[in-house]
């Protein structure tokens, strides 16, 4: 059973999708693991530490010879198109993006598993690498706000006065959201949240933060343990209700996405007009159109204060679990390799995707939960209900 695991080439991605450490999680599964010289560099891995964790290190990967292919970033049909048929690729998708990706694996006879798909169950917990790669994003977006706020987050009392602690306002109350308030506690600040979600509050307040309570009365709780998207006159009333507190922080960090969507916009231009100059804004959904109206993935923006006596800036998080590269893949290849580790066998006569190698097989079991909802392509068809709907509107649209 042949795994394979390439260097990312998207730009600016420095994850990679098997560590050392999983690695060796992979080779105790009976995997002959190959990873392509340098794909882990950028994660602070070497080529020896690989070939020391039991991997075989080659210059070029060839993908026309794996079982499986191990992967951080959606597919390209060209890249698909290169897959033996019978392969399985084991990585983050992006379906609703990228449909002509899945069309090409399903052409391809490849089955695919998407591990934006993974259910939140208790027992996939350990394979959630939506969470696990929020948790480093939310980390990360409060050391941005931190390094560009030109004050202290924490209280100080000196004998020169009194420094007062930031006030961090943050919207959203997920993964992202939960570690983004309990870094910005751990870093002395005055922190408050919402959520659309009124179960969040009790998470909220657990990490020591203020709930910030919106009388939306509309059904907000999605599935997945998601927000539901609302509709456009709560949306309004929302950041109507928002505009107070917005304009109230020092630092304000949005986190708020529905899989599959554009995330929904919280917060207006005008309202980030109404902070006070020296207040930051961090976006973490400006890759998916952001909460923040005005917000540039990958870019600083300066809005000018209603005051006229400054500016606030809005930065559009791009690549942030990325950016902490060492711990975000230590993650990512733990959730990619568990994953793994359910579909492997000792007996391949159950039908499994095995294609003729001895020893430990591959067995697709579509009756566990998992396995089936997190796979987007199998034997030639497309799995995955919305992205069924999507591709049928695509071609309705034609």
């Amino acid at each position: 059973m042949r795994a394979g695991v390439a260097r990312e080439r998207v730009a600016g991605e420095r994850r990679v999708a098997a560590t050392p450490e999983s690695v060796g999680q992979l080779v105790s599964l009976g995997c002959d693991v190959l990873v392509e010289a340098g794909a882990g560099v950028e994660a602070g891995h070497s080529d020896a530490s690989y070939s020391q964790a039991g991997a075989t290190v080659v210059s070029t990967l060839e993908v026309d010879d794996l079982d499986v292919f191990l992967h951080v970033r959606p597919l390209t049909p060209d890249f698909v198109a290169r897959l033996p048929s019978g392969a399985i690729t084991i990585g983050l998708a992006s379906p609703s993006a990228e449909l002509p990706t899945v069309l090409a694996l399903a052409e391809a006879n490849v089955t695919a598993f998407a591990l934006e798909l993974v259910p939140r169950i208790s027992r996939a917990q350990s394979m959630d690498a939506l969470s696990s790669q929020a948790l480093v994003a939310g980390y990360r977006s409060v050391i941005e706000a931190a390094i560009r706020f030109p004050r202290f987050f924490p209280l100080y009392m000196t004998a020169a006065g009194t420094v007062p602690p930031a006030r961090v306002l943050v919207l959203g109350a997920g993964v992202a959201g939960l570690q983004a308030i309990g870094t910005a506690k751990r870093l002395g600040a005055r922190v408050s949240a919402n959520d659309v979600r009124p179960a969040s509050a009790d998470e909220v307040a657990s990490m020591g933060a203020t709930f910030v309570h919106l009388d939306l009365d509309a059904q907000t709780e999605g599935t997945g343990g998601y927000a539901r998207e609302l509709g456009q006159d709560r949306a309004a009333l929302q950041r109507e209700l928002l505009a107070p507190h917005v304009a109230a922080a020092d630092v304000l960090i949005t986190t708020a996405a529905i899989p599959g969507r554009p995330a929904p916009l919280l917060v207006t231009t005008e309202m980030v007009a109404g902070m006070k100059a020296g207040s930051v804004v961090i976006d973490l959904a400006a890759e998916t159109g952001g909460n923040v109206e005005g917000a540039v993935a990958g870019a600083d923006v300066a809005v000018a204060t209603r005051a006229g006596d400054g500016s606030v800036t809005l930065v559009g998080m791009k690549d942030a679990a990325s950016s902490m590269a060492t711990d975000a893949s230590r993650l990512y290849a733990k959730n990619v390799a568990n994953l793994l580790a359910l579909m492997v066998t000792d007996d391949s006569a159950d039908g499994g995707a095995d294609r003729g190698a001895t020893g430990p097989a591959l067995t697709l079991d579509f009756d566990d939960d998992v396995i089936a909802g997190a796979c987007l392509t199998h034997d030639g068809v497309v799995r995955h209900a919305p992205t069924i709907e999507l591709l049928n509107a695509l071609e309705g649209a034609r």
